[in-house]
């Protein structure tokens, strides 16, 4: 069942040989020589019963895609902190933006229908807690970037 072997193998090549991507070609490999082994039982021929086993196993592209994504934030740990970093400054901005556009809002409402009162103050300070928590968060992101340095 060498067919099977140099199938899997030639599948899983761009992969790192992990442990993990060890033990999943085992895996594939005994659970598709089991079932030509089923096949040949049937009566088919050796070549035949291979083909089929490969072809009624599935797809391995998708069984791979699912094990790249699992394994990504590990393998590309110092790109994810990057990219946290920067989008808790994009956070942050949008932050920011969002709660002037927001109050400013309210104040042409406050002012243009009930110019007697001044109510636009009290949904200010709500709306104000939106960049004080993207604020910390931004802090904590480049906290982390000192000390990983």
């Amino acid at each position: 069942m060498q067919k099977i072997r140099a199938y899997v193998e030639e599948q899983f090549a761009d992969l790192p040989e992990t442990e993990q991507i060890a033990t999943l070609k085992e895996e594939i490999m005994d659970s598709m020589e089991e079932k030509a082994a089923d096949f040949m039982l049937g009566g088919k021929a050796e070549e035949d019963a291979i083909n089929k086993a490969i072809v009624d196993f599935g797809n391995l592209a998708e069984i791979k895609k699912e094990f790249q994504l699992q394994q990504e934030p590990k393998q590309k740990d110092g790109k994810l902190k990057k990219q946290k970093e920067d989008m808790s400054t994009l956070n942050l901005g949008f932050s920011i933006c969002g709660s002037v556009l927001i109050i400013g809002l309210l104040i042409f409402v406050n002012i243009y229908y009930t110019p007697h009162e001044i109510w636009f103050v009290f949904p200010t300070f709500a709306i104000l807690w939106w960049p004080v928590s993207m604020a910390f968060v931004w802090m904590k992101a480049r906290r982390r970037k000192v000390m990983h340095r």
